[in-house]
């Protein structure tokens, strides 16, 4: 095998992109949001999700901008979003047993999500770019779970009124997009080159 340099060098800028890197680094700020969630220091907790809340959305703004788009991204972004979606949703279910059944929902729509992106990669079917319903969904969620977290965190308001109401348009529009991405997922399934 010969060492090309030049190929080299251009395959670690196509991985080492600003959206691949801000991706990965919304995959490690799991340990601390989860751990300063668990621990109630909420006030910690807050601040890691709307800065992992921001990375996702510069990530999207830059890959687009600057033409970072790489196969490696589309797949990471989701992953993140998905593995950070998903870590949130346990702590809230943990800490606010008022919303257990919403986060029970949500957890198993992540999961399907994950499920649905593994079953395309195992047929060479690139995932599809993110939605905006998908979108919605999750700036709903940061949304919700930072209101119901800095209500908690700044004020002592544990209003399992407010957190329901929250919660609920929350999976009310998570399950929609879930509903149109199997739409879309059928439909690479189905339209794919064999």
């Amino acid at each position: 095998m010969i060492f090309n340099k030049r190929s080299l060098s251009s395959t670690v800028k196509r991985v080492f992109t600003i959206p691949n890197l801000l991706s990965l680094l919304r995959i490690f700020l799991i340990i601390p949001c989860s751990y300063f969630f668990l621990k109630e220091n909420y006030i910690n907790a807050v601040l890691v999700l709307v800065f992992s809340a921001v990375s996702d959305i510069l990530d999207g703004i830059i890959a687009r901008k600057y033409n970072q788009i790489t196969k490696l991204g589309k797949v990471l972004d989701p992953i993140a979003d998905k593995l950070t979606l998903a870590t949130v949703v346990v702590c809230m279910g943990i800490k606010f047993q008022e919303i257990i059944v919403f986060v029970s929902v949500l957890f198993i729509k992540e999961f399907l999500m994950l499920l649905a992106g593994a079953v395309l990669l195992k047929l060479n079917i690139p995932p599809p770019a993110a939605k905006w319903y998908g979108k919605l969904g999750t700036v709903l969620f940061y949304f919700s779970a930072i209101i119901i977290i800095w209500l908690k965190a700044q004020f002592g308001i544990d209003n399992p009124a407010i957190a329901v109401t929250l919660m609920s348009i929350t999976t009310a529009i998570m399950i929609f997009a879930l509903f149109k991405y199997f739409i879309v997922f059928l439909d690479l399934v189905k339209n794919r080159e064999i």
